[in-house]
């Protein structure tokens, strides 16, 4: 079959190669100029260092975006470092997992976590295997916050809230307890090594989106850079696509260009679109900033960092150790809120603070103001389905998982396999 599939983000290209790889013939629209979606590759030509559009970081847990990374060719070893999950502050307090089986890792992790007392790791513990019982299954409408009450303030304010903005871009009391619980089954108590960060060494058009263009490329499929695509209209059995016929369309752009073409496609979709149209969104800012004092060189590649309203950063990453030149540091706000300068200054602010870098100056502020879906309890996510021949794959699209990359390869998959018999 012809496929045409609309944004070359991580969804649409992991839609593309898995539709090639059943023997189909993919055409990618892209309407900007750069692959990769909300995860892509920028360059600070003033200053000549690989940066990208956010700090992204993966874990052992993403098992599918994985395994298509191999396909298209990339040496996870080279491109990848693979810690144990390290959750450190800057003062050398907080968890470290060391190297064991599942879920031996975290239970060890928590009993030698450094800066909590028997009080904090007992009521971790208890709770944690509470939920272990409990099927990792909640109220639907039960938030993060709420989910962790029986957790104590230190636990809550130097794991939970952490871990929870991280992996679902969105505060702890507004977050959806039982979309946290599927992150914890899959990385705390899932296949070994789940836990483990994966932190990039490359930037991101390296790590997929380049080696999979090039895959889907050598295997004569096509990718249209600069090119929006303007309508979508039912003929027959195919789709018209810009005056072009394909016999099946997966919608791999965001939420809001994918209702600008359904709503103009003339199909009966009033409930999809409903959907897609209440979604909200949450932002992350990326502060890139150098120093040159010795202590630049961070203790961890990444860093978990004490935040509040005045110091919004929630993690710093130490690029001179993940390929980058030495005494770049990555900032990273998620779910931030205000303007991008006001973000900057208090960044750097708090990084002079608790880093102790007098000398440390920004050099380039990234905001997504889209960056996420808001992912509150009981939210309603648009299907994959959205008429016959027309489908939808994106980190928003109904699943269990929060808006990160596996979540969007996960739903790239999936849609190409809807159509696509197995090779």
């Amino acid at each position: 079959m012809k496929i045409a599939v609309i944004g070359a983000g991580w969804a649409g290209l992991a839609a593309a190669v898995t539709a090639t790889h059943a023997g189909h013939h993919a055409t990618v629209f892209e309407a900007s100029r750069a692959i990769g979606g909300r995860a892509r590759a920028l360059f600070d030509a003033e200053n000549g260092a690989p940066l990208d559009n956010g700090q992204h970081i993966m874990i052992g847990a993403y098992a599918e975006t994985l395994r298509l990374m191999r396909m298209v060719g990339v040496d996870l070893d080279q491109t990848l470092l693979r810690l144990p999950l390290t959750l450190l502050f800057p003062d050398g307090l907080g968890l470290r997992l060391p190297t064991l089986p599942a879920p031996f890792d975290a239970l060890v992790g928590i009993v030698r976590a450094r800066g909590w007392g028997w009080a904090d790791k007992a009521a971790l513990l208890r709770t944690s295997v509470g939920w272990q019982l409990a099927g990792f299954q909640c109220r639907p409408n039960q938030s993060v916050a709420d989910l962790c009450r029986p957790l104590t303030q230190r636990v809550n304010h130097e794991l939970i809230e952490p871990l929870c903005v991280a992996a679902l871009n969105t505060p702890a009391d507004r977050s959806s307890g039982q979309v946290f619980l599927r992150v914890i089954q899959d990385s705390l108590f899932g296949a070994p090594g789940g836990s483990n960060l994966l932190l990039p060494r490359v930037d991101l058009g390296v790590l997929f989106p380049k080696p999979a263009v090039q895959w889907l490329e050598q295997r004569g499929g096509a990718v249209r850079m600069g090119h929006r695509v303007q309508s979508i209209r039912p003929q027959a059995l195919q789709w018209l696509v810009d005056g072009q016929l394909f016999d099946q369309v997966l919608l791999a752009c965001p939420s809001w260009e994918a209702t600008r073409l359904v709503g103009a496609s003339g199909v009966p979709a009033d409930d999809w679109l409903a959907l897609a149209q209440a979604l909200q969104f949450e932002a992350i800012t990326t502060v890139y900033a150098r120093s040159t004092a010795p202590q630049a060189r961070l203790a961890q590649p990444m860093l978990a960092l004490r935040s509040d309203t005045q110091h919004p950063a929630q993690f710093v990453f130490d690029r001179g150790q993940l390929g980058g030149p030495q005494g770049l540091l990555a900032f990273v706000a998620s779910a931030s809120h205000g303007d991008r300068q006001a973000l900057e200054h208090a960044v750097i602010a708090q990084g002079r603070l608790q880093l102790g870098l007098g000398d440390l100056q920004a050099l380039q502020t990234v905001v997504e103001k889209r960056a996420t879906f808001a992912c509150t309890p009981g939210l309603q996510r648009p299907a994959q389905h959205i008429a016959p021949g027309l489908q939808a794959c994106a980190d928003y699209v109904d699943g269990p998982y929060p808006a990160t990359l596996e979540g969007a390869v996960r739903s790239g998959v999936a849609a190409a396999q809807a159509f696509s018999p197995q090779p």
